[in-house]
């Protein structure tokens, strides 16, 4: 009897002990609830953040044009964010998220909410809803910016509703939605591909249509068209700056726990240092290649270093994280000047910051993250061009052979702000003649 009681003594304390720690992991492990509530808040309020970069992109490209065109631009950008939400509802979100594992497409269905086991999925139905709609919007904008000042406006918004509803759509299910690119294990954390090379492909198949602004190449030489206010331009950029935050951050797509909690931390932190290499690299290439400072390449080395970060920006160390931004910065000084060379026209130089550095960001995930490879991000990079490019370049040059893309010369000489909306911009006289143009370096 005394062996059984000694034996108790022994057993008691670490019974007790292993029973205390079965409670305190149950004291600190989130209730569903609250995991359900913290994600939920995570997409809402980055959605918000996300949203407000439709603004950055408005001042940016508000800011790069002349004055004679800032209403258009500012028509633009606010009907497309619309144009977008409506789209995404119609269609959009079912062709993402409504297909089958290793699938081409989801379904063409209307989206509604449905939270009939909310806490199993572990956020709410609509907080999805809104963060996958203002990133279909981001892609949107980085059109506008690329055919600025000579588009017409109706052409666009078609187009637009084409690429939100459809062609954005399709392509990320294929890796969002569990589609054949995610079997085969592509990876694309917050859409250096999914969203900006999408954009930027859209982008450059309508500049090739489109053609460049009157006066961009005289002589066979390129003629630098100066914006508006570098002052807006530059606070568009802050904003884009600080809606990254929301659009990496929010991809962790979880709040609730301790491990998401570091780990949305640790995105901000490599977000904010890439771009940080972005705008460093440009300063200083510019300075030692050119004697000048070109405040615009700056402002879109932030974005570069962005946009490269994007695909990946949670597994990176810091060092690793300004590497990669400083690559984007490289890009945009170096891709810019090329793509004036082949006299294709980008007005706020969206092709190499989104379509370039996007690219680059895709292609060195795997320096990071070992479960990708770069056979498979190459595969997913060329089956994004492939289709992106391919349908918006025939959608482009059959909206210009139908309805008509361009707006004619002497209403580019007047300006979109009076041509398409029948009011300037700006309550001050503006010079309708635009503003001044000096030889590009």
């Amino acid at each position: 009897m005394g062996r059984i009681f000694r034996k108790a003594a022994m057993v008691l304390p670490v019974v007790l002990t292993a029973g205390f720690a079965v409670a305190q992991a149950q004291e600190t492990a989130p209730a569903p609830d609250t995991t359900f509530i913290f994600n939920t808040l995570l997409f809402l309020i980055m959605g918000m953040v996300v949203m407000f970069m439709s603004a950055g992109f408005c001042m940016l490209e508000a800011g790069s044009v002349r004055s004679k065109n800032a209403a258009a631009i500012c028509l633009k950008n606010i009907t497309l964010y619309a144009i977008a939400g409506i789209m995404v509802w119609l269609v959009g979100y079912n062709l993402i998220y409504g297909g089958e594992e290793g699938g081409y497409y989801g379904s063409l269905a209307m989206w509604s909410a449905d939270d009939s086991a909310a806490l199993d999925t572990g956020y709410s139905a609509g907080s999805d809803w809104f963060f996958q709609m203002v990133f279909v919007a981001t892609a949107a904008s980085i059109v506008s910016g690329t055919l600025a000042e000579r588009i017409r406006v109706w052409p666009f918004f078609i187009f637009t509703a084409i690429l939100t509803g459809f062609i954005y759509p399709i392509q990320a299910s294929w890796e969002w939605g569990a589609g054949w690119l995610d079997a085969k294990g592509f990876s694309d954390f917050a859409g250096s591909t999914l969203v900006h090379a999408t954009g930027g492909w859209a982008a450059l198949a309508g500049a090739i249509a489109l053609g460049a602004r009157k006066g961009k190449y005289v002589d066979g030489k390129s003629v630098t068209i100066l914006g508006s206010s570098m002052p807006l331009a530059t606070l568009g950029t802050f904003i884009l700056w600080l809606g990254w935050f929301g659009f990496n951050g929010g991809s962790q797509l979880a709040l609730g726990s301790l491990d998401d909690s570091i780990a949305v931390s640790n995105i901000f932190i490599n977000t904010n240092m890439a771009a940080c290499a972005g705008v460093v690299t440009v300063v200083v290439l510019s300075t030692l290649l050119k004697g000048k400072i070109n405040l615009p390449m700056v402002l879109n080395g932030a974005i570069g270093g962005l946009v490269a970060i994007t695909a990946e920006p949670l597994m990176p160390s810091i060092w690793l994280a300004v590497a990669i931004g400083a690559a984007g910065g490289a890009v945009i000084f170096f891709v810019t000047p090329l793509l004036d060379a082949m006299r294709i026209d980008d007005v706020v130089g969206a092709i190499p910051a989104h379509l370039c550095c996007g690219i680059l960001g895709t292609m060195v995930v795997p320096l990071s993250n070992s479960d990708a490879t770069f056979a498979v991000q190459a595969l997913g990079v060329g089956a994004n061009a492939a289709f992106v490019f391919g349908i918006s370049i025939v959608l482009w040059f059959l909206l210009k052979f139908t309805i008509g893309i361009r707006t004619s010369e002497e209403e580019e000489e007047l300006g979109l702000d009076m041509a398409e909306l029948g009011a300037p911009g700006y309550d001050f006289p503006v010079n309708i003649i635009g503003s001044p143009t000096v030889p590009a370096e």
